[in-house]
């Protein structure tokens, strides 16, 4: 989701919803490590980066 809409904000509650039909705390909390893990893998890429819009969503930045 966050590849198919680089450099737009995708909502928290949308990612959710997507993958697990729900939105409760601990559906949250798996993907609060989830985009811990993502951007540890892409930290070597200085090009890349998934910024947090607090209780809103995250928003995959790609850009120079």
């Amino acid at each position: 989701m966050l590849c198919e809409r680089r450099n737009q904000l995708v909502k928290r509650e949308e990612i959710l919803m997507h993958l697990w039909g729900d939105v409760d705390y601990f559906h949250g909390r798996s993907l609060d490590v989830f985009i811990s893990k993502l951007r540890r893998y892409l930290k070597s890429d200085p090009v890349i980066k998934i910024e947090n819009i607090p209780t809103v969503g995250y928003v995959l930045r790609e850009g120079s």
